[in-house]
């Protein structure tokens, strides 16, 4: 052993010997393993003792008005600062979807007044400060990482970049070259189909959540109208700082609020706007040829606030979302062997109503009695009460994985940031434990007749349908069972313009049925599995 790994291991020895004795049967005056229990399920747990902060203790407000939440750990001599600006792809432009992510992207990588792409990214890696910009539906996020020791010029370039982006015309032309790359690629993977057709059947093809990139909107993207944008997003008046890390709070919102000097503050953009179109009931299909049918099966759902909400996700727990406890999982996967993966999700949207889905994928021959077992599944939940276990387990996973929301200081500011923006009850946190404990199995029984109903479900599938279709070899399923027979044959669509292709290029026959529009052309009465 070299002499110099002596010390360090005399000094493990050291610390680790009164960690020994004090383990039971150590001393020699009880046998080891006296304390333990005979089984595993014979251990008792103490209770989970956690308070959930209060937002009120961390927030601050600077000079200009600008909501910031502070909260100083010295752990490690490092700083993080997150700014969220409301807006993001619900201010694109109907004609270029995808502006407010590029202009995100350009922002972080065109330079600034004062400094060319190439001098931020330099002084950056000189600094060791990683900085990001992302932009999702609803709001933009940009934050810095930073050494303490570098916090007063990594802020300033941090600043400056949000301030004054450049926007370099060179970095332009190169984003929008990755872009058109990415968009040439959006028909190899089922996954990529699935995605697009699914939100457009569920929210129409012109609201913004369903609109994508194409090529015409890829070279319609300037700087000009990218400026325009950021005029709008990027702003005091419309953002919310968190600020974590090793800091003294006084002298952190003193640098924040000369940062901010001078930054012109306009309004707060509008919450996003809600969807006209109404999802249609019933089967729908786009031809690919691939060995396994990918398949989404939902409705739309609730909103977040809902009084219905922590119900449905209990339940949604037992149905499919809890992994290889859950009802669709051990059904489809473990039991049949239909599947790999399978499971479900309600995501419950802030301003409208979200969504309800299911999702698999399965060998062309077994995607009709796959479909079969979820749908059965959701009926199941309607028609009887879940068992007292299944509702004391999924009751105890929200409870007990509940502080992971809070489990780091960044973490938790972006809950506040969250809550603040999208107006959440103030006692929401406090008590939600309390609302999960006081659900009942008549309570999940009564949410699942009121918001998850097959009969208004759309099946989504993307794969060959002629090997679909007819089911598996042993007849217990085909996809004529549901909604009649009846399927509407969505196009394949060309990656770059989302144009359909014509026929010959993946187009359905011409027997088929051609396409409906979102909201309309769905059968009159479906008539799902089981009925």
């Amino acid at each position: 052993m070299p002499r110099s790994t002596l010390p360090l291991l005399r000094a493990l020895l050291l610390v680790a010997a009164p960690l020994v004795t004090a383990l039971p049967g150590a001393r020699g005056d009880e046998p080891p393993g006296a304390d333990l229990p005979g089984r595993p399920e014979e251990i008792v747990f103490a209770p989970l003792d956690f308070e959930v902060p209060d937002a009120k203790q961390f927030r601050r407000t600077l000079p200009d008005g600008t909501p910031v939440y502070v909260a100083p750990t010295h752990e490690f001599p490092l700083v993080t600062v997150s700014i969220t600006f409301k807006g993001g792809a619900s201010l694109d432009p109907a004609d270029v979807p995808g502006l407010a992510g590029a202009t995100a992207s350009l922002v972080r990588e065109g330079g600034t007044a004062s400094a060319s792409p190439a001098e931020f990214d330099e002084a950056l890696d000189f600094l060791a400060t990683r900085i990001g910009v992302q932009s999702n539906d609803a709001f933009t996020t940009a934050s810095m990482n930073c050494l303490t020791a570098n916090l007063d010029e990594s802020l300033k370039l941090f600043v400056e970049m949000l301030r004054e982006p450049a926007l370099d015309e060179g970095r332009l032309r190169t984003s929008k070259a990755r872009l058109m790359e990415s968009l040439k690629q959006r028909n190899d993977d089922a996954a990529s189909i699935m995605s697009r057709e699914w939100r457009r059947l569920l929210w129409g093809p012109d609201h913004f959540e369903s609109r994508e990139p194409t090529g015409a909107s890829v070279a319609a993207m300037s700087t000009e109208r990218m400026r325009e944008l950021h005029r709008r997003i990027y702003h005091p008046g419309n953002m919310i700082v968190a600020v974590s890390g090793d800091f003294e709070e006084k002298p952190m919102l003193e640098k924040l609020a000369a940062a901010f000097a001078g930054w012109k503050k306009g309004p707060a953009v509008p919450d996003p706007e809600a969807p006209t179109a109404e999802l249609a009931p019933g089967i729908y299909h786009v031809p690919k040829d691939i060995p396994q049918g990918k398949v989404a099966i939902g409705m739309r759902s609730i909103r977040r606030d809902d009084p219905d909400a922590i119900p449905l996700d209990i339940l949604n727990d037992i149905l499919g979302g809890s992994g290889f406890t859950s009802r669709i999982m051990q059904q489809v996967r473990s039991n049949e062997g239909l599947a790999y993966s399978a499971g479900s999700a309600v995501v419950p949207k802030v301003w409208y109503p979200g969504q309800f889905r299911a999702s698999f994928e399965s060998k062309n021959a077994t995607v009709a009695l796959a479909t079969k077992i979820i749908l059965d599944l959701v009926e199941g939940v309607r028609d009887e009460p879940v068992s007292y276990e299944e509702l004391e387990t999924a009751k105890a996973a929200a409870i007990e994985t509940f502080p992971r929301q809070f489990e780091s200081k960044p973490a938790m500011l972006r809950v506040f940031v969250s809550d603040e923006w999208t107006d959440r009850p103030a006692d929401y946190w406090k008590t939600y434990r309390d609302k999960v404990s006081a659900v009942t199995r008549e309570d999940l029984q009564r949410v699942a007749k009121k918001h998850l109903d097959p009969e208004k479900m759309a099946i989504l599938v993307v794969g060959d349908w002629d090997a679909i279709a007819a089911g598996d070899l042993e007849g217990r399923a085909k996809m004529t069972q549901f909604f009649g027979g009846k399927v509407t044959h969505l196009p394949v669509r060309d990656p770059v313009t989302l144009e359909p292709l014509p026929e010959g290029a993946g187009a359905p026959k011409p027997a088929d049925k051609p396409a409906a529009p979102a909201g309309q052309g769905a059968p009159k009465k479906p008539v799902p599995a089981g009925k």
